[in-house]
């Protein structure tokens, strides 16, 4: 198990082992039903167990379970069969399904997760300042997360003009952004990411200065344009994310002369590696 997955998954279970895969077309995490519920459950038969409350859920017209993929997962044989999948939000559906104590010190976690949200809602510094002491625990030093904290309220003041032009879907927001990167860096964000070995993690988080910099200045030079051109609908605003994208991407070129190389680099700030065992196919 890749110690991403203990981080994200084992370290909830006490470490326990529990099968999870990552769909890179979706983006997210999926893990083993059956690996679940043997844990929380205290079952003997796991798989049994996994039926009666799929049928139980499915009688509550809760789809948690009923509804759930398929991945290929390794078993003890060493062969790879079809089994029960979900996400994490599913992942904590099905341990609050489960009448045992072993569901119970998670259950009393995401209370705990619940209630400190509550408290962001009232009041909104709370949120904020969890970001920066998250921040601090990851070793990003004062002055870079001062500029990072800018560079969210700057991306908000872009995503607010590209409103104002008629862009109100988050698949929109995603489109212009890739027009952006793919412009300035030949990447769109999702193969930037991967070109740095990220998956769920912030690309911005993982970026050296200068190409912080670079970002931040494809987005303020298409807010500018925006702001002056008054594009209207998605098809306009591709256009001037291009055009922003292409004055950063000219900036780039002139760098990378005058330095003899590339700034684009495939470094992140990741204290470990994912690593594929094999290509695991999707259930269309």
């Amino acid at each position: 198990m890749n110690q991403d997955k203990k981080y994200l998954v084992n370290k909830i279970f006490n470490n326990e082992t529990i099968r999870t895969v990552w769909d890179k077309d979706e983006e997210k995490y999926y893990i083993s039903v059956v690996d679940i519920i043997g844990i929380v459950s205290e079952s003997n038969n796991p798989r049994n167990y996994g039926k009666v409350l799929k049928h139980r859920l499915k009688q509550e017209e809760n789809e948690t379970v009923t509804n759930c993929n398929q991945l290929k997962l390794k078993a003890l044989d060493e062969k790879y069969y079809n089994t029960d999948v979900v996400d994490i939000e599913g992942m904590f559906r099905i341990i609050e399904s489960v009448p045992s104590k072993n569901a119970e010190p998670i259950k009393q976690w995401l209370a705990k997760l619940g209630r400190e949200r509550i408290d962001e809602v009232f009041d909104p510094s709370i949120a904020a300042q969890r970001s920066i002491d998250l921040y601090r625990v990851k070793g990003y030093d004062e002055q870079w997360i001062s500029k990072r904290i800018k560079g969210i309220q700057d991306r908000r003041k872009l995503t607010g003009v590209w409103k104002d032009g008629g862009i109100t879907k988050n698949k929109e927001y995603a489109i212009l952004t890739n027009e952006i990167y793919k412009t300035w860096s030949g990447m769109d964000a999702s193969e930037y990411k991967s070109y740095k070995g990220l998956r769920k993690e912030s690309l911005r988080d993982n970026m050296s200065d200068i190409e912080v910099a670079l970002a931040d200045l494809g987005e303020i030079a298409t807010r500018e344009l925006a702001k002056k051109k008054n594009p209207q609908g998605l098809k306009e605003n591709i256009e001037i994310a291009r055009r922003g994208g292409k004055i950063t991407g000219n900036t780039r070129k002139n760098l990378e002369e005058e330095l003899g190389e590339s700034v684009i680099t495939s470094s992140n700030a990741l204290n470990y590696e994912y690593v594929d065992a094999k290509e695991i196919e999707m259930k269309v």
